[in-house]
């Protein structure tokens, strides 16, 4: 229950100026800093789907670098003729072992895993849903089909690729980090529905990257 502090004020709401000073400046600053944060990204994402300009032309390098392969919008969705085919990215790893010996670990299913997580999870992640899967579409477009880059970004899309397949797999103890990882795509035809005329083969299409080098830089904190 409000109640009157003797000079005609109610004592029960407490608003920003019952704040201190130094409360005041910190709320604002964080305030200003989220405000200026959404700007730069909503500024990015919009010219980065916006006709080229002036502006997008100008500094193409930067919009690119902030928004690929996290925020990069597409009309996939909206196309005459949608995705019809479902892609799995998995891995496997070249594990050291006692007296040089090297094992090779069997295939993982990273989508999978991925799907896992987010099937019946009402708030999944960016991560979750999108890491992956963008990753590998990153790949794919900076890549022939003998796997040479095509392009300035194809070397980073690989490294992109290749440490978080190593983030996924680096679990074991200090020592038996992956030397090497290999990466493949199994691409599924989605059957037709029953009364669809269509025939469409359902056979999976494996395309085998070959094996990548771990570096230190991959490792990162999983040493």
């Amino acid at each position: 229950m409000d109640t009157d502090d003797g000079h005609g004020r109610a004592g029960g709401d407490a608003g920003p100026e019952a704040l201190s000073l130094p409360a005041r400046l910190v709320t604002a600053a964080g305030a200003v800093a989220v405000t200026v944060a959404a700007a730069v990204h909503l500024a990015m994402v919009f010219l980065h789907v916006a006709p080229p300009n002036t502006v997008s032309k100008q500094h193409a390098a930067a919009i690119d670098d902030y928004v690929l392969p996290e925020f990069e919008q597409n009309w996939k969705l909206f196309a005459p003729n949608p995705l019809q085919q479902n892609i799995a990215v998995q891995a496997r790893a070249e594990l050291p072992g006692p007296g040089g010996a090297v094992t090779v670990t069997s295939w993982a299913d990273l989508s999978a895993q991925d799907g896992a997580a987010v099937r019946h999870n009402p708030v999944p992640s960016h991560t979750q849903q999108n890491e992956l899967r963008r990753a590998w579409d990153f790949y794919a477009a900076t890549h022939d089909a003998q796997g040479r880059p095509v392009g300035l970004r194809g070397e980073l899309s690989e490294q992109y690729l290749r440490r978080i397949v190593v983030a996924r797999l680096a679990t074991g103890p200090r020592g038996r980090e992956p030397g090497r990882v290999q990466v493949r795509a199994v691409t599924t035809p989605i059957a037709p529905p029953p009364w669809s005329e269509e025939k469409t083969d359902t056979k999976p299409a494996y395309r085998v990257l070959p094996w990548w080098p771990v570096t230190t830089a991959d490792l990162g904190g999983h040493r």
